[in-house]
């Protein structure tokens, strides 16, 4: 057996192959979550972007293919405030198999009024938790006929100082934007630890992941046409912030490695090293509150009632 000396380092500008594998990321089309598929495209591996906007997917997959020759990327409609169209688009998506879905599509509201879906649900609670966790049971089939598949759920340090009211957990009697965002992605991270706990009980395969992307700026991410443009100005001037935070390139790093890495395990949570903003993945201790049980119950049996489904995953036992 080697030593951990003789173990390879992990290196994001050397992924490993991944031919053969399909890969599913919500969002894949702009911010974080392109890096994300242009990265999972490097490795050899069928990569679907689920988004709202053809236009914007089709310019995102246009952007892939001249950076990646051969890539193999192609759009899935997705969305994920429309819990009732989830099935159909999971339906769409023609494979037999599923080796990752990347979480990682979300919307962030900053000032007032409170909106909601039409389904009634407050707006970023229903597209960052609520979308995801009914997607994860349509999914479920998919992921479960592949031995060894990946749920990545990208959280958000915002999480971090936040707690959730599960006695108000749309917000209903008290809308602040940037705390209801933040409780929606600690609804995420928390469902992700529970998930899976119940995949573990049930004998599963599957893991579920938690990745945070750190610090993000626009200004430090290189450009992508004709989506993100950095100009040489833009750069310079934000260059000092790169000792705190980084680009969406590198903070696509978490979640690639939680795709594509063969040692990581279920439950656990990936991080940038250098306190959770930036520099290369790293195992991060969950924070106290992820590792609530009682809380994760009981917002599993609130998810639901919001979604209408039962989650549980069917038990293959793929060759």
């Amino acid at each position: 057996m080697p030593s951990a000396s003789q173990v390879p380092q992990w290196d994001v500008h050397r992924l490993p192959h991944a031919e053969g594998k399909n890969f599913l990321v919500t969002g894949g089309n702009a911010g974080i979550g392109y890096f994300v598929a242009e990265q999972l495209a490097g490795s050899g591996a069928m990569v679907v972007l689920g988004s709202r906007n053809r236009a914007k997917a089709e310019e995102a997959i246009t952007s892939i293919s001249s950076r990646v020759p051969g890539a193999r990327v192609k759009h899935l409609p997705l969305d994920l405030a429309d819990l009732g169209s989830l099935k159909a688009s999971v339906d769409a998506l023609g494979l037999d198999r599923l080796d990752a879905v990347v979480h990682n599509a979300g919307v962030a509201l900053d000032h007032p009024p409170r909106r909601e879906t039409t389904a009634g649900h407050e707006l970023m609670l229903a597209t960052n938790h609520l979308g995801h966790f009914a997607l994860t049971h349509h999914l479920a089939p998919l992921l479960t006929a592949t031995a060894g598949s990946r749920i990545v759920t990208t959280g958000s340090f915002a999480a971090k100082s936040e707690r959730l009211d599960l006695d108000d957990l749309q917000s209903t009697h008290n809308y602040q934007p940037k705390r209801a965002y933040a409780r929606s992605k600690l609804a995420q991270m928390l469902s992700a630890v529970e998930l899976d706990r119940r995949l573990r009980a049930a004998g599963s395969t599957t893991l579920s992941v938690i990745v945070h992307p750190g610090g993000a700026l626009d200004s430090l991410t290189p450009s992508r046409p004709p989506f993100h443009v950095r100009s040489a100005g833009e750069r310079l001037r934000h260059l000092p912030l790169g000792l705190f935070v980084q680009g969406k390139d590198a903070a696509a790093w978490p979640a690639v490695h939680a795709v594509l890495d063969p040692g990581v395990r279920g439950g656990q949570m990936w991080a940038p090293r250098l306190f959770g903003l930036r520099g290369m993945p790293r195992i991060e201790p969950l924070w106290t509150h992820l590792a609530d049980t009682t809380s994760a119950t009981r917002l599993w049996a609130a998810s639901c009632d919001l979604t209408g489904i039962d989650l549980t995953f069917p038990i293959h036992h793929p060759c």
